[in-house]
């Protein structure tokens, strides 16, 4: 464990190196930076599911817990969309990470990583974005609400919410929420996210980098597959069957050998280079 002073937050960051056993794969070597969701999520997500398997196939494996999460600093304000991918580029430049990365983003971490690949697309060598979209005026609506209910839920009876969660999803369920609610209650969070600058369909078009779309065939973020194809010039998408919105941890395996196919295949150009190979 290693926390990162950015000189505006600190940031709780795990690093996991490559296995020495994992040999000369297409993607060894390359970096992947793993992003995590909003409000109950941490890196633990990653942790706990693919990252070990990341490592183990060769991959520098660096993942961290968003300002105001886990254990990362709780600043009182200061919380748009900007302000999470300024952390990960002050981020990168802490742990000196020179060459461009490849980003993986589980529901609002790949909004983070939309907008860091349209303002810094040379630190970006390509994304897998898991149940998430880019930041557009329809995304900042829908988080508004969201945050919205959020902060009215809690504020209203807090205790007896959290004894719902508990009674159907669990004692560690209601630890994430109660945590989840006091950084809506206490932060700017819930008005900063959905004042965030957002994209046009032309923003989208220019992230130029190759993205593949991980979405549950159940969620109601499928629908987003199509537009993906049409407005990014190298996306891919894939459906995942049987699954909604918590696709990374209810199928750790498929998304695991998704990501390592995907880096592998588009970090070949950046290996040879390193060799000397034309």
């Amino acid at each position: 464990m290693a926390i990162i002073d950015t000189g505006d937050v600190r940031l709780h960051v795990q690093r996991l190196a490559p296995s020495p056993a994992a040999g000369p794969g297409a993607a060894a070597g390359a970096t992947v930076v793993l992003l995590h969701g909003l409000l109950t999520d941490s890196l633990a997500s990653y942790y706990f599911t693919v990252a070990p398997a990341f490592a183990a196939a060769g991959l520098d494996v660096v993942m961290y817990d968003h300002r105001g999460h886990g254990r990362s600093g709780r600043p009182d304000r200061g919380y748009t969309l900007g302000a999470f991918t300024d952390d990960l580029d002050a981020l990168l430049d802490r742990l000196d990470v020179g060459g461009p990365v490849h980003l993986v983003g589980n529901s609002y971490g790949g909004t983070v990583a939309f907008d860091y690949a349209l303002r810094r697309p040379e630190r970006v060598a390509g994304m897998v974005v898991i149940e998430s979209e880019p930041a557009t005026g329809a995304w900042a609506a829908k988080l508004a609400g969201l945050l919205g209910r959020v902060r009215h839920e809690m504020s209203v009876n807090e205790d007896a919410a959290l004894d719902w969660i508990a009674a159907h999803h669990g004692g560690h369920t209601a630890r994430l929420a109660k945590s989840a609610a006091q950084l809506v209650r206490d932060t700017t969070i819930a008005r900063d996210i959905p004042a965030s600058a957002v994209m046009g369909d032309d923003d989208v078009r220019a992230i130029d980098c190759p993205v593949l779309a991980l979405y549950g065939a159940d969620s109601d973020l499928a629908a987003q597959a199509p537009r993906m194809r049409s407005l990014l010039p190298h996306c891919t998408t894939e459906l995942l069957p049987g699954h909604q919105h918590s696709v990374l941890v209810e199928a750790p395996g498929r998304v695991r050998d998704l990501v390592l196919d995907w880096v592998g295949r588009h970090s070949r150009p950046a290996v040879a280079d390193r060799v000397g190979v034309r």
